[in-house]
């Protein structure tokens, strides 16, 4: 088995090393590392061997790759998609370059594996962070009774900007206590000490591109014609975004049966005694693999209504252990040639 991380430099493909070097399930060869410019010439340790970053370039240098893990921003992506397809590669993107297409399936692997087998173009797309982390936690919901509608409010890190909005707001907090003015380059305004209700470009109907990106990526990994409204927000945390969902469904549910549904299902854990002040809490969560939930509750404005918290690591689950995931039950379902 031969794969290949492109964009292996950022806070993304940092991550894959580390979720590849730590997965024993998924047999590995050979690795090569991609990057920019800048980037080529770095040096990375993977399971005790030194390997070095190669330039991108539109060569034939994913001959023989099997499987190509791509964060590298969604312009790298559709630039170079072609070149990473040509002689069979599998590229597993997480960029926003193709989820929407009709013929590249959008995949979690806790919902939809078997889309994973239909990708005619060789391109399989890692939805959006925020969007994984919660279809994994409405999946168990879904299974007992179809979801009408979803009301969510996302409390998302710094981490979701990047390793430099993670540097930033480190620098921020170091520069306030100081009594210095901060740097605000990576978001709108200072996060440090605060809260922006906006993530991505605004649309037409005042939504923003996050906040659309729920919207459709949900319809299409759950094929479902559920409603989702979001409102996404950046907070003042370093890894590990927060989600307050509301969910209606066709018929009453107890949380009694929904605690049932979330502790038996993969990839979930259910964190949900508030007597015993135990909650999902991003401090707890960043680094970690599962989705946790809790705060299971009925929602006291709909007789069809529940609400729950769920929190995930945006970098582990919302990014590179979804992409590792889908390339393994590829493998062990025999969906790699």
């Amino acid at each position: 088995m031969k794969l290949a991380i492109v964009g292996a430099s950022g806070a993304v493909g940092q991550e894959f090393l580390k979720v590849l070097g730590d997965n024993d399930r998924l047999p590995i060869d050979d690795l090569l590392l991609f990057g920019s410019e800048r980037s080529a010439g770095r040096k990375y340790l993977f399971r005790g061997r030194e390997l070095t970053v190669r330039k991108l370039a539109h060569n034939d240098d994913f001959q023989g790759v099997d499987i190509a893990l791509v964060s590298a921003g969604a312009s790298t992506s559709k630039e170079f998609a072609e070149t990473i397809t040509r002689h069979g590669t599998l590229m597993i993107d997480n960029s926003s370059a193709f989820r929407m297409e009709e013929d590249i399936p959008l995949v979690v692997p806790e919902v939809n594996a078997q889309d994973a087998l239909n990708a005619p173009r060789r391109i399989i797309a890692n939805p959006n962070c925020t969007t994984i982390q919660m279809v994994v936690a409405l999946q168990p919901i879904e299974r007992l009774s179809h979801i009408r509608r979803v009301h969510v409010a996302t409390y998302q890190s710094a981490s979701g900007a990047g390793a430099q909005a993670m540097v930033e707001l480190q620098q921020q907090h170091a520069s306030i206590v100081k009594g210095e003015d901060p740097c605000v380059e990576k978001f709108a305004y200072q996060l440090a000490f605060n809260l922006i209700p906006h993530i991505d470009v605004f649309m037409e109907n005042d939504y923003t591109k996050e906040e659309m990106k729920m919207f459709n990526e949900t319809r299409k990994i759950m094929h479902s014609d559920v409603l989702v409204s979001a409102t996404c927000v950046r907070v003042p945390v370093m890894r590990a975004h927060s989600e307050s969902i509301w969910v209606e469904t066709e018929r009453p549910l107890s949380p009694e049966e929904v605690r049932e549904a979330f502790a038996s299902a993969p990839g979930i854990v259910l964190q949900d005694t508030p007597s015993e002040k135990i909650y999902p809490m991003p401090l707890m969560a960043a680094g970690q693999d599962p989705v946790y939930v809790g705060r299971i509750r009925r929602d006291l404005t709909n007789p069809n209504g529940l609400t729950f918290w769920c929190v995930g690591d945006q970098i582990r689950k919302g990014a590179a252990l979804n992409a590792v995931q889908i390339a393994q039950w590829l493998v062990e379902h025999g969906g790699i040639r």
